[in-house]
């Protein structure tokens, strides 16, 4: 095979320092060509690729090219193909095939024993399809239940760093179909999320078009100052990346700041790169890395081919040598001297606030009107005082008042110095005599079971423990909604009242409606923050004046009192995170657990689906197939389902959290026997697709235009004027054959790479969404799913336009995919005698070709029938 590849000229043996050989590989420096020094790193692994994937087929020659000419032809978009060495699901998938690359499957429980238990009762026959699914098809790994945040293992175990692939070595690259996969870039592996869609293509063979990514090179310098955690670091760089503008743009860190920060430090800043809008945010393999890489259990010898590999392919980065100069699209730099406490919210990752200036931002909030920065409440109404019984003791709240206080997320809980430094926190506040107040409502769900061993090993746990912060199990939790039930007594105070409620957890989002439907404030904060604001009590408070509460000697406690140095955290993570923790979790993980092992699945490669299930259904994109694409198609007379405004997120449109009583997905189950207790989450029943699609548009916050200022799930039936739930009157305009679009603001789609937020909707029957701009991975999503993407020229908008919703609309495309090209205008006409042009957001010729066999998953499986 080698003898016959285009570069065949450039394979090479990588010899070990003692003798022999660790494998062959694909040579950058044989190319002998001066363009790829100055390569950013991340662009040089998208050129191993391309060289080493070179078939004169899916992937060409003048592909190649491109890549090496990366400084010339990125500011064209040109187009490239990328195969990626593995892919990674976040449970639950639709399909879950593999011919060629690896696939990784990993999902996290809710609870340690009883919340297991539960988890297993609800959610048996997902796990039983992903246990089929492993013994079904090849190449593929199941992490079982229970063991970690995906991210997190991903990071501490799947992680390879680089591949020995039977004695081919090249660099790990990762697609997730969970948008935080860029946690994985802090390990200097390539890797970013995409939606279920793309991932699912990727496993049956096909290469990810994808358009060559501008570079922006951010440099670090200097250190951190004592009292500044990653978490603060993380939220400034998200806030001057999101100003500086870099969505579907791979972000490099590089400088001596770089060299200063750990591994864990870096994951946390490359976790949130969906947050500042990139498609990744990468740091290149350096000495940091290859030490981390023991620290978790990695070989001796498979670090030394690591090292050895990357310093050959000129991949590594050495911070005790000068450094060779490398070309950007644009720059930025950071003094991480100039870094300060911070948190962001109460509605958006990237609106960040120092934590000196908090107080007053959080009245700036009560007073603003309602938007992001805002809640309005009258002036007369910002000091109430809402008194309540709490299990027989009496209890208050007001506006700003913390009601839940939450450790969670892949971002932060990877990271053993936040992690202890919010264990010492509860360890000075314990000692101080300070005490949450209980009807607070505390959780630490850690992402992986090495947490525990280290917060065990060091003696803070029980400190944690004391203070309400006791382990709930390993995944994910408050951050995607699972906060589970507050009291009902504080419930009841907070509805009835109208309390603006607030959340702070170290989470990576903090979208409205997302954490809790009860809390309409949300702050991202370091997870010692957390802990500090549970036990105030309150975000309204200046913590540098203002006292926290009373120690048991009757003086105030502050800030100061209990907020732990740098040295004392470093001292607790040298004596307390040890390798034998790593390589004693993950074993464990390759053995399964009871419940897994115990379970019961069919043999063979043909599932047997079950009608009656409402968590597993035949899903029906392929039902009545023809051989031949069907073609493009416009969209008449189309009916506006909803009109909504800027940041839709996916959260909006597809809801993960839990099903409200009243809505169409609550009907659909209490049809068919399920009691309201055993509802689970819209999350759990993502296999069912007549559940994801009576859960489409189903978030109780999102504002549609159409209600005139009514938030709420529900939008206008244009005929009749009913208004009624939206999967409800999507339902009546399917069976009328009535086609429908959706109109948005800017940013629609943001949050999580969702791939319901696109299926839903073209289950519902939307037939195109016109917005000012799209998040990346759900513009793609929707391309995916044959929805339409097109957007407003610039400066205009629904508003600009006179467009009230109500309107029908009219888009008309060629009958020929050959005469539409990649983002051409086209004119959309309203029956009030109104047209406006729009941009197409088909933005690559590979998309186009999607488009015409009516989505990404019908082209597949025609390509495939070729073969």
């Amino acid at each position: 095979m080698a003898s016959e590849h285009p570069y065949k000229g450039i394979f090479t043996s990588l010899p070990k320092s003692g003798g022999g050989e660790f494998g062959k590989y694909y040579s950058l420096p044989g190319l002998n060509d001066p363009r790829v020094e100055k390569l950013p790193f991340s662009i040089r692994i998208l050129l191993e690729s391309a060289i080493r994937n070179c078939d004169g087929f899916q992937v060409k020659k003048d592909d190649v090219e491109k890549i090496i000419d990366w400084e010339n032809s990125a500011p064209k978009l040109v187009e490239i193909p990328f195969k990626p060495a593995r892919v990674l699901l976040q449970v639950p998938v639709d399909l879950v095939i593999d011919h060629s690359v690896q696939v990784d499957v990993a999902r996290s429980a809710n609870a340690v024993q009883a919340n297991m238990e539960l988890e297993f009762k609800r959610n048996g026959e997902r796990f039983g399809f992903l246990k089929w699914g492993s013994t079904a098809f090849r190449n593929m790994l199941v992490v079982p239940p229970g063991s970690g945040i995906v991210h997190q293992v991903n990071l501490e175990y799947l992680g390879r760093v680089v591949f020995n692939n039977e004695g081919l070595l090249y660099p790990d690259s990762v697609v997730g179909t969970d948008s935080h996969t860029t946690m994985i870039d802090g390990l200097g592996v390539a890797g970013w999320g995409v939606g279920g869609i793309e991932a699912e293509a990727t496993m049956l063979g096909q290469p990810m078009s994808m358009v060559l990514p501008g570079v922006v090179g951010f440099k670090m310098t200097g250190k951190l100052r004592d009292g500044v955690t990653a978490t603060d670091l993380v939220l400034t760089a998200t806030q001057m990346l999101r100003k500086h503008g870099v969505v579907g743009k791979f972000v490099e860190f590089h400088g001596e700041g770089v060299g200063q920060l750990s591994l864990a430090d870096r994951a946390t800043i490359a976790n949130m790169s969906p947050e500042y809008g990139a498609t990744m945010g990468f740091f290149p393999v350096d000495h940091v890395t290859l030490e981390y890489l023991k620290l978790t259990g990695r070989s001796d010898e498979t670090v030394a081919m690591i090292e050895q590999y990357l310093r050959a392919n000129k991949m590594f980065v050495d911070y005790s040598e000068p450094q060779q100069e490398r070309v950007y699209s644009s720059y930025l730099q950071l003094d991480l001297a100039d870094v300060e406490p911070c948190i962001s919210g109460p509605k958006r990752p990237h609106d960040r606030v120092p934590l000196k200036e908090m107080k007053a931002d959080w009245h700036g909030c009560l007073n603003n009107k309602v938007g992001f920065k805002g809640f309005a409440i009258p002036k007369e109404e910002q000091d109430k005082t809402v008194k309540f019984s709490f299990n027989g003791q009496t209890a208050e709240l007001k506006h700003g008042s913390v009601v839940i206080a939450a450790i969670t997320s892949c971002t932060n809980t990877s990271n053993p110095s936040v992690m202890l430094g919010a264990a010492l926190v509860a360890k000075k506040a314990t000692e101080l005599g300070l005490e949450v107040k209980p009807w607070v409502k505390t959780s630490l769900a850690p992402g992986s079971g090495v947490v525990t061993k280290y917060l065990e090993k060091s003696g803070l746990q029980k400190y944690l423990d004391q203070q309400g912060f006791s382990i709930v199990g390993y995944g994910c939790t408050t951050c995607i909604g699972n906060s589970g039930d507050l009291h009902e007594s504080v419930s009841a105070a907070i509805s009835e009242n109208d309390i603006v409620a607030a959340a702070v957890l170290s989470g990576n989002r903090n979208f409205e409606g997302r954490v809790h439907p009860l809390t309409r404030a949300n702050y991202l904060a370091s997870p010692p923050l957390v802990v500090a604001y549970a036990l105030a009590g309150t975000v309204d408070i200046d913590f540098d004046k203002e006292p926290i509460g009373t120690g048991k000697d009757g003086k105030s406690v502050y800030f100061r009192d209990i907020w732990p140095s740098n040295d004392e955290i470093a001292q607790v993570v040298q004596s307390s995170v040890l390798p034998d923790m790593f390589k004693s979790t993950y074993e464990a993980i390759t053995k399964g657990n009871p419940m897994w092992n115990s379970l019961e699945v069919p043999v063979g490669t043909l599932y047997k689906w079950d009608s009656n299930s409402t968590y597993i259904h035949e899903p029906p994109y392929f039902k009545n197939m023809s051989l031949d694409p069907p073609g493009p198609f416009g969209v008449k007379d189309a009916y506006c389902l909803l009109n909504v405004g800027d940041s839709i997120t996916t959260d909006h449109i597809s809801p993960a959290g839990s099903i409200h009583k009243d809505s169409p997905a609550a009907k659909f189950l209490l049809e068919r026997g399920v009691d309201r207790k055993d509802f689970n989450s819209y999350g759990s029943r993502r296999g069912n697709d007549e559940m994801m699609a009576r859960g489409t548009f189903a978030n109780i916050r999102i504002v549609n235009k159409l209600l005139n200022g009514e938030v709420g799930p529900k939008t206008i039936h244009i005929p009749t004027g009913d208004k009624l739930y939206v999967f409800d009157a999507a339902m009546r305009y399917k069976e009328a054959g009535h086609e429908t679009i959706v109109i948005a603001g800017a940013e629609y789609g943001s949050g999580s790479s969702r791939d319901w937020a696109a299926k839903g909707p073209m289950l519902q029957g939307v037939k195109a969404v016109i917005s000012k701009s799209f998040e990346r991975i759900h513009r793609s999503n929707l391309v995916g799913m044959g929805v339409i993407p097109l957007c407003f020229k610039a400066g205009e908008d629904a508003e600009t336009l006179g467009l009230t919703g109500h309107e029908r609309y009219t888009i008309d495309l060629p009958s020929k995919v050959s005469e539409i090209r990649p983002g051409q205008d086209v004119t959309v006409k309203t029956d009030n005698g109104k047209s406006f042009v729009c941009t197409i957001r088909f933005d690559t010729e590979v998309e186009l070709a999607y488009f015409d066999h009516g989505g990404i998953l019908p082209y597949v499986i025609r390509q495939l029938m070729k073969q």
